[in-house]
């Protein structure tokens, strides 16, 4: 068995809504120092492979088909066993 981890994140240019509404709020919490906040999704992927090329293939076509939208998100994929 082999875990995949993929991080989607928004592309640089992409206005983001979810971390500017956290950056705000931290703020009026208190916390003065925060210069920015960037929200991003984290998939731990359980497969049932055991080579690690194979995996991070069929987790790109995930990303392609499901998990990210190729115009506004860019994704990074590290495998872990």
């Amino acid at each position: 068995m082999v875990r995949v981890r993929v991080e989607v994140h928004l592309k640089k240019g992409v206005t983001d809504p979810e971390g500017d509404n956290v950056q705000k709020a931290l703020k009026l919490l208190g916390f003065k120092g925060v210069r920015g906040v960037h929200s991003s999704k984290l998939f731990l992927i359980d497969l049932d492979e055991t080579d690690g090329k194979a995996a991070k293939k069929a987790v790109e076509e995930m990303c392609r088909r499901l998990l990210a939208s190729p115009v506004i998100h860019d994704y990074t994929i590290a495998i872990e066993r």
